[in-house]
């Protein structure tokens, strides 16, 4: 396939997964508001369902963030109830964090997000192993942007 340079903008890729992250970030902000989360507290608290008594740089690596980013959302989230923040015994500048009994329990009423999301794919005539396969597609692009 031969392109013609500049792109129009809907021929952009950036432009396509913009949109799409716009659509799906709609999607996360309705089921998020109703349970008091924002989409970055809520991917903080995904880390921790993952494996929970995480430290801050621990969590910032996984999300691809900086630490920085990090320590104001789980403030807010302890502030929640929703998590707690110890200082390690050991090391004294390492703060770990741990779910509480409600932010382990927070992560059923997320359910409804992922059927949220899922009817609206299937409106769109994508079955959940188009989306699997998509997810993939796009973790291997965005790796591969990564790289150096």
């Amino acid at each position: 396939m031969k392109f013609k340079f500049p792109l129009p903008l809907d021929e952009q890729l950036g432009f396509s997964l913009y949109g799409a992250f716009i659509a799906v970030g709609r999607t996360y902000k309705l089921w998020l508001d109703k349970i008091g989360l924002t989409y970055p507290q809520y991917l903080v608290l995904n880390v921790l369902w993952e494996e929970d008594d995480q430290t801050i740089t621990g969590i910032a690596t996984r999300l691809d963030l900086e630490s920085s980013t990090i320590t104001p959302l789980v403030k807010r989230l302890e502030q929640a109830g929703l998590v707690s923040r110890n200082r390690n015994p050991q090391d004294e500048r390492q703060v770990r964090v741990l779910l509480t009994a409600r932010g382990g329990a927070i992560r059923a009423e997320t359910r409804a997000l992922a059927e949220a999301l899922y009817k609206k794919a299937e409106a769109a005539g994508m079955t959940v192993e188009v989306l699997a396969d998509l997810n993939l597609r796009v973790t291997a692009l965005r790796d591969a942007f990564r790289a150096p």
